[in-house]
C-alpha cells in the first residue's frame, strides 16, 4: 500500500520518448481557480449518479407524493457527503481501492461477497443506463433497437481507444440540460411554503408504495458504484495526505450539486404532474412533461438531450467502476491508461458488462420506468453491505493514520447505515402486511 516517492520540480523525466522538465507553480490556485482545480471525482461521481434510474425514481416520487419526500432527500444529501468523503479519505490514506482493502483486511471470502454484491447492483444499473439511452432516442423518433447497440459501441470505443476525459466533458455538458429543471420548477409556480415545510418537517405515508420509493431514493442517491469510483479515482490521481483537503471539498460539493438536481426534479414534477392528477410516470414522455412550463412543445427534446447525456455518462462510469472493483479484489492490473493487452481482465469485464447490459435493455416488453425504479430499490437493499465494509476500514487507525474516522464521522456514518436499514425493514414489513 505504499506510494512511490514524489518527483521534485526541476527534475527531467521521459514520457513516451519526450524529455519533460517538471515546473513548480508560482503560487497555489485561489478563489474560482482553486475550485476548478479540486473539483473532480466527487462531482463526476455525483453527476454520473444523476442517471436514468434516478430521473425515473425522482419523477415518480414528485408525481405520486408531491413534495412529501423532500425531507428524506435532505437527510440523504448529508449522508451522501459523509459516505463519499469517507471513500475519498480511504483512497488518500491507503493508496488502494475499496476491494483491495476488503481482500487484505478481511480475506478473499468477504471480498467475494463484496464483488458479488457489486456485480448484481452495478450490472442492474448499467442495464438501466442503456434502457434510458434507448428511451431518449425514441423521443427523437429513433428506434431503441438501433440506438442502444450504437450507444454501447460508442461507450466501448471511447473507453478503449478514444479520449475518455474528452468524452466525459462532452457528456457532462449534455447533462446540463437538466439545469432546466430549476427554471421549469420556478415557472410552474409551486407553493414554496409547502416546499420548505416538507423539506424540514418529515411526512411519512405508512404504505408500501411510499416505502418502496423511499428505498429507491436511497438507492439512487447513495449508489455503491459512486463510492467505488470516488475511491479508485482518488487513488489514480495520487492524492497525498497533505493535499487531502481539496478532495474533502470535492466530495461534499458533489453531494450537494447532484442532489440539488434531484430536488428540482421532484419540485417540477410535483408542481406539474402531481398537481394535474397524474400520479404515475410510465414513460420518458410522461417525465418530460415536467419541463413544459419552460420549454413548451420542445420539452420532450430538452428532456431527451439530458437523459441521453446522463445515461451515456453513467453507462461508461458504472462498468468502469465495476471493472476497477473486481480487478482490485483479485489483484489484476487495472486502469484506463492501460490497453487491452496489459489489462485483459479489466477491459474484458468492462466489455462484457457493456455488451450484456445493452442486450438485456433490448429485451421486449420490459416496462422501462418500472425497471428503472426497481433497480434503484435493489441498490438500496444492497448498499448496507458496502457501507459496513467502509465504516470498519475507515475506523482502523493502523490503516488510516491521521485520516482515521473521528467520532463525528463514526456517528454520522453508522447513522446513515441505520437509516438505510430502517427503510429496508419498513419496506419489507409493509409489503408483507399489504
Amino acid at each position: 500500500m505504499r506510494r512511490g516517492r514524489a518527483i521534485a520540480p526541476g527534475v527531467r523525466i521521459t514520457v513516451r520518448g519526450r524529455s519533460i522538465k517538471l515546473r513548480r507553480l508560482r503560487h497555489a490556485p485561489r478563489g474560482l481557480w482553486w475550485w476548478l482545480a479540486i473539483l473532480g471525482p466527487g462531482v463526476v461521481a455525483s453527476v454520473a449518479g444523476d442517471d436514468a434510474g434516478g430521473i425515473a425514481t425522482n419523477s415518480q416520487i414528485g408525481a405520486a407524493y408531491g413534495y412529501d419526500m423532500l425531507w428524506l432527500l435532505l437527510l440523504l444529501t448529508v449522508a451522501l457527503g459523509i459516505v463519499q468523503e469517507m471513500a475519498a479519505r480511504l483512497g488518500a490514506a491507503t493508496g488502494s481501492g475499496l476491494l483491495d482493502l476488503i481482500r487484505e483486511r478481511f480475506g478473499i471470502g468477504w471480498a467475494l461477497l463484496a464483488v458479488t454484491t457489486l456485480l448484481i447492483a452495478n450490472g442492474g444499473v448499467t442495464v438501466t443506463e442503456f434502457a434510458g439511452a434507448g428511451a431518449a432516442a425514441e423521443l427523437f423518433g429513433i428506434s431503441r433497437y438501433i440506438a442502444v447497440p450504437a450507444c454501447a459501441l460508442l461507450v466501448w470505443l471511447v473507453v478503449l481507444y478514444g479520449s475518455y476525459a474528452s468524452a466525459e466533458r462532452v457528456l457532462l455538458v449534455l447533462t446540463l440540460a437538466f439545469l432546466a429543471y430549476p427554471i421549469a420548477a420556478i415557472m410552474a409556480h409551486p407553493d414554496w411554503g409547502q416546499v420548505v415545510q416538507h423539506t424540514v418537517v418529515p411526512t411519512i405515508h405508512l404504505e408500501p408504495g411510499f416505502m418502496l420509493l423511499a428505498v429507491a431514493m436511497v438507492g439512487t442517491t447513495i449508489t455503491p458504484y459512486q463510492q467505488l469510483f470516488q475511491q479508485s479515482a482518488v487513488v489514480e490521481k495520487g492524492v497525498a495526505i497533505k493535499d487531502y483537503a481539496g478532495e474533502r471539498a470535492d466530495a461534499f460539493t458533489g453531494a450537494i450539486v447532484g442532489n440539488l438536481i434531484w430536488a428540482f426534479i421532484i419540485i417540477a414534477t410535483a408542481a406539474t404532474l402531481h398537481t394535474a392528477g397524474q400520479t404515475d410516470v410510465g414513460s420518458a414522455s410522461d417525465a418530460a412533461r415536467a419541463l413544459e412550463p419552460l420549454a413548451g412543445p420542445a420539452a420532450a427534446a430538452l428532456f431527451g438531450v439530458g437523459l441521453l447525456g446522463a445515461s451515456l455518462l453513467a453507462a461508461a462510469v458504472v462498468p468502469l467502476a465495476t471493472a476497477y472493483a473486481v480487478s482490485e479484489a483479485f489483484g489484476f492490473r487495472k486502469g484506463v491508461g492501460l490497453d487491452f493487452r496489459r489489462a485483459p481482465i479489466f477491459y474484458g469485464l468492462f466489455t462484457v458488462l457493456v455488451a450484456l447490459s445493452a442486450a438485456i435493455a433490448l429485451w421486449p416488453s420490459i416496462p422501462l420506468f418500472g425497471l428503472l425504479v426497481s433497480i434503484q430499490v435493489l441498490n438500496g437493499v444492497l448498499l448496507p453491505v458496502i457501507l459496513v465494509f467502509m465504516l470498519l476500514l475507515a475506523a482502523d487507525r493502523r490503516l488510516m493514520g491521521t485520516l482515521v474516522n473521528k467520532p463525528l464521522h463514526a456517528v454520522l456514518g453508522w447513522g446513515t447505515l441505520v437509516l438505510v436499514v430502517a427503510a429496508i425493514v419498513l419496506l419489507v414489513v409493509f409489503s408483507i402486511a399489504a
